[in-house]
């Protein structure tokens, strides 16, 4: 409840995965310019997220460099789901703006969620209720190794 009722005081997920321990803010590590995290409230089990260490709800923001290292950040970062899962396939999506979806305004972010054919199931359109196969923390200790070219 106090994720839903307190989200002010919590301030962006993003900056706040910089600071503390990284396996309790499920952060798997950065780069000069971005950062990889697990998705506290997924869509599937390895569901990542990538955003820029600056502070922008803008990619036009981002000087050159680290766009580039967004982008490369982005590619190895499912180069190494698969290596750790072998899903299928994956989806990748971003949500620019409270009108598109975005949860987190005002911090641009990729979202990477790996997919195996026939991983959807009944609850979500019934009940809106996602199923995840594998605690979170379980899943941070399985993917950190595959993500040991981060910081």
């Amino acid at each position: 409840m106090a994720y839903v009722t307190d989200k002010a005081a919590r301030g962006c997920i993003f900056c706040a995965a910089l600071e503390g321990d990284r396996r309790e803010r499920l952060l798997l590590g950065t780069t000069p310019a971005s950062l990889v995290i697990l998705n506290r409230y997924p869509y599937q089990n390895g569901h990542l997220m990538v955003a820029p260490r600056r502070h922008t709800a803008s990619l036009s923001d981002l000087p050159d460099a680290e766009h580039v290292d967004l982008a490369e950040t982005l590619r190895r970062s499912i180069d190494s789901l698969a290596e750790a899962f072998h899903p299928d396939g994956f989806n990748l999506g971003m949500n620019l703006g409270a009108a598109a979806g975005a949860g987190v305004v005002d911090h641009l972010h990729w979202h990477i969620v790996p997919r195996w054919s026939g991983d959807t199931n009944f609850m979500t359109t019934v009940s809106e209720v996602r199923v995840i196969p594998q605690h979170l923390l379980e899943t941070y200790d399985r993917l950190r190794p595959a993500f040991g070219w981060l910081d």
